[in-house]
C-alpha cells in the first residue's frame, strides 16, 4: 500500500519552500536597490564633474577674454599716446625743429636728421650742428652737398677723395650711422672728444657747440 505524506509534513514543506521564495525576493531587492544606488551615485558624480568643468572652461574663457580686452586697450593707449623722442619732443616735433635751422639743399629734410638720429643713437643737434658747419648749409650748401650728397664732409670715393651717394637722404642716414659707430659707440659723445678724430682744427668743437645751442634756441 502507496504511503502518503501526512498534512503535518506537507504543511512544514509547503512553510519552508515560502520562506525560501521570500528571502530570495528579499535579496533580489537589495540587490536592485543596491544598483540603484550605485548608478544614481555614479550619475551624480558623472554631473558633478561636467559641471566643475563647465565652470572651469567658462572661467578660463573670461579670464583669456579678458586678457585679450587689456591688451586691446593697452594698444590703444599707447596708440593715441604721444611717444617722447628728444627733448620732451615727438618725432614730428623734433623733424619740425630741426627743419628751423635748415636752408638750401638741405631745407625740407629735417624728418630725416630726427628719424637716423633717433635710430642710431645719435644726439640729433649734435648731428645737425656737424653737417651744418661741414657743408655751409646754414646759408648755401656746398658743392660737396649739390653735387655728392655728401652732408658731413666725409671721406670716400666717388666725388674726388670724398663719398658720393644717391641722394641727400641716404648722404644724411651713412653720415649719422658712421658717427654712432665711429664715435658714439666709442664714447666719442662730445664735441670735444669728436673733434680730436673727426677734425683736425682746434676749434672745431667750439664751432660745433655754437651750431647745437643755435638749433636748440631756434624759433619760427
Amino acid at each position: 500500500m502507496k504511503k502518503y505524506p501526512s498534512v503535518k509534513a506537507i504543511c512544514i514543506a509547503l512553510i519552508v519552500i515560502g520562506s525560501i521564495q521570500i528571502v530570495s525576493l528579499l535579496v533580489k531587492n537589495i540587490t536592485i536597490l543596491s544598483m540603484d544606488s550605485t548608478l544614481l551615485s555614479t550619475g551624480n558624480n558623472l554631473v558633478e564633474s561636467i559641471m566643475i568643468k563647465n565652470t572651469r572652461e567658462s572661467f578660463t574663457k573670461k579670464r583669456e577674454l579678458e586678457n585679450i580686452k587689456q591688451e586691446i586697450e593697452i594698444a590703444s593707449l599707447q596708440a593715441s599716446s604721444p611717444v617722447i623722442v628728444y627733448n620732451g619732443m615727438t618725432m614730428d616735433e623734433l623733424a619740425v625743429k630741426l627743419e628751423l635751422s635748415l636752408n638750401s639743399n638741405l631745407k625740407g629734410y629735417g624728418m630725416s636728421f630726427a628719424k637716423y638720429s633717433i635710430e642710431y643713437g645719435v644726439d640729433p643737434y649734435l648731428a645737425l650742428a656737424i653737417s651744418l658747419h661741414e657743408t655751409g648749409c646754414t646759408w648755401n650748401c656746398s658743392s660737396l652737398v649739390r653735387k655728392c650728397n655728401n652732408v658731413g664732409g666725409m671721406k670716400g670715393s666717388g666725388c674726388g677723395s670724398y663719398a658720393s651717394f644717391a641722394s641727400l637722404d641716404e648722404g644724411i642716414e651713412v653720415m649719422i650711422r658712421n658717427l654712432a659707430n665711429n664715435y658714439i659707440k666709442k664714447g666719442l659723445t662730445t664735441p670735444e672728444s669728436i673733434g680730436k678724430k673727426y677734425a683736425a682744427s682746434t676749434v672745431w668743437p667750439e664751432k660745433i657747440t655754437n651750431y647745437m645751442n643755435k638749433i636748440a634756441y631756434a624759433v619760427e
